[in-house]
């Protein structure tokens, strides 16, 4: 079966909500006092400590901003990984991810390259596109026209990555002129050195998965990039299809790996006595999450109609929508006992041996104390069922 799971959980960065579900507030009517929003700081680190005493291997966060929502409210996950590097010992923190388009790239880099250097390698860096357009167009990129963000976000990466492995270097394109041909001293520049580098060299990247389309995995196979990808797959193709397009895009490109190899599988998990338990405790924690993401696109074939019923706490529990149970069908969503989800992991492993990266994930809106009960009990219960 090879090598042992690595285990993680993503943390977003949402506070503790009220009001929650179908039946709860609009997410268009929150709007948290700072107070509430910089809760988000002491409850990733109480995440975090928790992770490092059970037996997870990775903490992975996201960078987000103006979420006055209170839904995604880490704006840098460099610096509060760098945090939390100081109050914890063994977990890696992710950056899951860093939104390549609300960077410069070397400022991202350099920063990246410090965070390493100061947690002694402890910092897995990734990067992302972006999907919220308040957030992408607020920091004057492209997010509506998803072709210039990708041509963006592409340029941005070439770049980071030469000033990781270089020692010098240049870049000239649509976007960048690095360095300009300016005077400095006395000769012209042609040339930059990144102050400092990563000093873990070659820097493992992770990238999201989200439609699983050739461009992107040509991307990711010219430059090694990992791919986290949920547990349904990605676009319209399940995660057996996912990782098989990965796995041949990487070969075509040398890098040799086996079936879901340097893949990250994730999911959404609640443990209880039995499934019937885990449905009844987990399911507003499910519905405010569609509350936020379906408007986002991120459930497929919503209609504009849908949408206005998700907003109208009135219609939304009587509305043709998505359940829950659907999502336990598709594999997104683990509830039960702990045994039970141990054997759906254990299934997955058979069926992609290569798989040792699995994040379990709690949904938006969940409190702090769910959250630490859940990973604690995850840690105890499920991850030596399965390393056993």
């Amino acid at each position: 079966m090879g090598n042992q799971i690595k285990f993680g959980t993503l943390y977003a960065g949402h506070v503790d909500l009220e009001d929650i579900g179908f039946v709860g507030q609009p997410v268009n009517d929150r709007w948290l006092p700072n107070e509430k929003l910089i809760s988000v700081f002491s409850k990733a680190e109480a995440i975090a400590k928790t992770l490092d005493n059970v037996g997870f291997s990775n903490l992975w966060l996201a960078e987000h901003h103006f979420q006055r929502e209170g839904y995604e409210c880490i704006p840098n996950i460099l610096m509060l990984a760098l945090h939390l590097s100081h109050v914890t010992k063994k977990i890696r923190l992710g950056c899951g991810f860093n939104i390549a388009p609300m960077w410069h790239p070397l400022r991202l880099a350099e920063d990246y390259a410090t965070a390493d250097i100061l947690t002694n390698g402890r910092v897995i860096f990734g990067v992302g596109r972006g999907y919220h357009s308040r957030e992408v167009e607020g920091f004057g990129s492209p997010q509506q026209d998803q072709k210039a963000n990708r041509e963006l976000f592409e340029d941005q990466i070439e770049i980071i990555l030469k000033a990781f492995n270089e020692e010098s270097f240049s870049h000239h394109s649509e976007f960048y002129d690095i360095p300009p041909q300016v005077p400095y001293r006395d000769y012209i520049l042609e040339d930059l050195t990144l102050v400092p580098r990563p000093v873990n060299r070659p820097v493992e990247v992770w990238q999201p998965i989200v439609s699983g389309s050739s461009r992107a995995l040509e991307f990711m196979g010219k430059h090694g990039i990992r791919g986290l990808v949920p547990a349904a797959g990605a676009g319209d193709k399940d995660l057996n299809q996912v990782a098989e397009l990965y796995l041949d895009t990487m070969l075509k490109f040398g890098h040799e790996l086996e079936l879901g190899q340097n893949l990250l599988v994730s999911y959404n998990f609640h443990i209880a006595a039995n499934e019937y338990e885990a449905k009844q405790e987990v399911r507003k924690y499910f519905e405010e999450s569609m509350k936020l993401f379906a408007p986002l696109g991120f459930y497929k074939g919503f209609s504009d109609f849908q949408i206005q019923q998700l907003n109208d706490p009135t219609k939304a529990p009587l509305a043709d929508l998505p359940s829950l149970e659907q999502s336990i069908e598709s594999g997104t969503w683990l509830c039960g006992s702990a045994d039970s989800i141990a054997e759906k992991i254990l299934a997955l492993r058979k069926q992609i041996p290569g798989i040792v990266n699995i994040n379990v994930s709690n949904s938006i809106g969940t409190s702090e104390s769910v959250i630490t009960e859940q990973l604690q009990r995850f840690g105890e219960e499920v991850i030596p069922r399965v390393n056993g």
